[in-house]
């Protein structure tokens, strides 16, 4: 496996993290009460539009099962919504009923601040594991994006969440066909270009889904994300700020940001990510693997919170709550209003367009398609794959690709942890692969020939 990690070096992945090189500030979260059995959430019917899933209960604990090992561990997360259901879980005490008490969820300055933390792990003052943009889970453990290359061999437990990501675009293009399907796009670039001027748009690290989603919806309309614009990398936190300055016109990220622009009237929403793939997989819950192999307890008590926690937020009843939470200065200090819409499925575009549909929000549990939570490995060969497209690695790659996956998709410790809990039998799946996926410009991925899809893409670095 040596070829996957050696053709990448960490200089290109770094190229412009300049601005991510912070250390992470360390938050405790506070630890709210448990819910009583009898005081679950509600089963209240959802609205036609609502995803049919997006009621569930959280059962009545069952903390079946061996003790953990420990009951301390430090996860990190970025302020974006698809780190809500570890804060969740430490905020309504699922972390505490499974035996973990002494969680520390940890706020990351960026998504290179937390690669240098699981670097360190918690022993050395950073952290244990947390949410991950994909496939940094794999480049982690490959050593490609790390000091030295070194390899620091990680697991994937879980998908955190579907949805909830979006393309913001300075209020200076609107009305020039800058839109999901980029209709003038591509004059406009190159009339910016004949001007010695270049479009700029940011995601907020290389090589990853946030980078992918901007790079899938530009080659989507014919723009070449390499050579036609420039692409830079800023954190999730400073997108509004740069867009507000006028040093931006689009960033790619999860919310509150990109919607917040809109309600500080400083850009519009030309795509929400729900509008390019609909439930596309989204973050991820992963571990050092040297932690995991030292507490498998205390990583399927892990699980079995998070897992709590995703029902939680899948009840709209409780998004409010949610929105409360996350809001506050200790997490992601933003105004309540820029959460509660969009986990409503609410959209005011900026553009005129307006969304009201929860199966477009962010979802945690649940979704059309069956589970968001389980970590089908079939995804994570589209990131893969995706990485190969845009030369982030070499071809190669998919001749080892299963290999790889089956070695850090530990979707079997999943599935122990949802029998520990009570899932219903139909909630856990059946198959590692949830079979074709399908974009909103027609292209197909078939995780069965993920040559095929590539040889289907007309923009792309890769020659195959």
């Amino acid at each position: 496996m040596e070829q996957f990690s050696s053709p990448v070096s960490r200089r290109k992945f770094l190229l412009t993290a300049g601005l991510t090189a912070a250390s992470s500030v360390l938050l405790k979260g506070c630890l709210g009460n448990p819910p009583e059995p009898g005081n679950q959430a509600s089963n209240a019917a959802p609205a036609n539009n609502t995803a049919t899933t997006a009621n569930t209960a959280v059962p009545v604990a069952n903390v079946s099962g061996a003790a953990p090992e420990t009951n301390t561990a430090k996860i990190g997360y970025i302020p974006i919504v698809e780190a809500a259901a570890l804060i969740i879980a430490k905020e309504k005490g699922f972390f505490a009923r499974h035996g973990m008490n002494n969680v520390e969820i940890s706020k990351q300055a960026s998504w290179g601040a937390a690669r240098d933390n699981v670097e360190i792990g918690s022993a050395g003052g950073g952290i244990d594991g947390g949410q991950w943009q994909m496939p940094m889970p794999y480049l982690i453990s490959e050593g490609n994006i790390t000091k030295g290359n070194q390899k620091i061999p990680m697991y994937v437990l879980c998908q955190l969440n579907t949805q909830g990501n979006g393309i913001a675009i300075a209020n200076q293009h609107k009305g020039k066909g800058i839109d999901l399907k980029l209709t003038q796009g591509k004059s406009l670039v190159g009339q910016l270009k004949s001007q010695n001027k270049s479009f700029t748009a940011a995601h907020t690290f290389p090589g990853v889904n946030q980078d992918f989603w901007i790079r899938y919806w530009l080659a989507a309309g014919g723009i070449d994300p390499d050579s036609e614009i420039k692409l830079l990398t800023v954190p999730a936190a400073q997108t509004v700020a740069n867009m507000k300055t006028g040093t931006m016109d689009a960033f790619s990220t999860g919310d509150p940001w990109p919607y917040r622009i809109v309600a500080d009237k400083i850009g519009y929403l030309a795509a929400l990510t729900a509008d390019i793939w609909k439930h596309h997989p989204e973050e991820y819950l992963a571990m050092r693997a040297d932690w995991v192999d030292k507490n498998p307890n205390a990583t399927k008590a892990i699980l079995k919170a998070v897992m709590e926690a995703q029902m939680w937020c899948d009840d709209f009843n409780n998004r409010p709550e949610l929105a409360r939470i996350l809001s506050s200065r200790e997490y992601f200090n933003v105004p309540e209003n820029v959460l509660l819409d969009p986990f409503m499925g609410k959209y005011d575009m900026g553009d005129g367009r307006m969304v009201d549909d929860r199966s477009m929000a962010s979802l945690y549990w649940k979704d059309d398609k069956g589970s968001v939570s389980y970590p089908y490995k079939s995804h994570d060969l589209w990131f893969l794959t995706e990485s190969v497209r845009w030369g982030y690695l070499p071809p190669e790659t998919l001749t080892n690709a299963k290999a790889m996956i089956d070695k850090i998709n530990r979707e079997d410790i999943w599935r122990e942890a949802a029998k520990e809990l009570n899932v219903a039998a139909a909630d856990i799946p059946t198959s590692t692969s949830r079979g074709v996926e399908t974009f909103f410009d027609g292209v197909q991925f078939d995780p069965e020939n993920p040559k095929a899809y590539l040889q289907s893409l007309k923009v792309k670095k890769v020659n195959i």
